[in-house]
């Protein structure tokens, strides 16, 4: 099964489907003040890409990287689609948003995700590329509902 990842300019209405997808599911697993996910018109933004992840047409993940400086970056909007989850398609992704952030000469890549099990997996998969725990980074307040994770590159 091969995952294609392309740079995507959130213009199609598939591709907003899975930015809602996304949104819809942390306030599904956090309280409203604890979601940090950004939106459309966030992602949007001149110091976001996003990229969406398929398989064949199907549209099955997507993630971002967000420029906090010229050397920082953030992962921003990871999901993958719920029938295509622990097919790889998250690790494509993120591994995917590490070349690119080495590419650009970022030496940090940040995330915050849940603390909740519903992210569980998500802080697995980020603990086994590399990624720890770090104290908030950015503009995030210390928050019972987040964990901030940080690799140097």
């Amino acid at each position: 099964m091969k995952i294609f990842i392309r740079l995507d300019d959130l213009s199609s209405g598939e591709a907003q489907s899975i930015v809602r997808e996304h949104m819809a599911g942390m306030l599904d697993n956090s309280p409203i003040e604890s979601v940090h996910a950004l939106p459309l018109e966030k992602l949007c933004q001149p110091n976001v890409s996003f990229w969406t992840a398929w398989i064949g047409s199907e549209l099955c993940g997507c993630g971002a990287l967000q420029m906090l400086g010229p050397h920082h970056g953030e992962i921003k909007t990871m999901r993958t689609r719920a029938r295509f989850l622990r097919q790889g398609v998250g690790q494509s992704v993120l591994t995917h948003i590490v070349n690119e952030a080495q590419a650009r000469g970022m030496q940090r890549l940040s995330l915050e995700t849940g603390s909740s099990d519903a992210f569980a997996a998500a802080r697995a998969m980020y603990e086994k590329n590399g990624f720890e725990i770090c104290e908030p980074f950015g503009d995030y307040q210390l928050d019972p509902h987040s964990v901030f994770m940080s690799k140097a590159l």
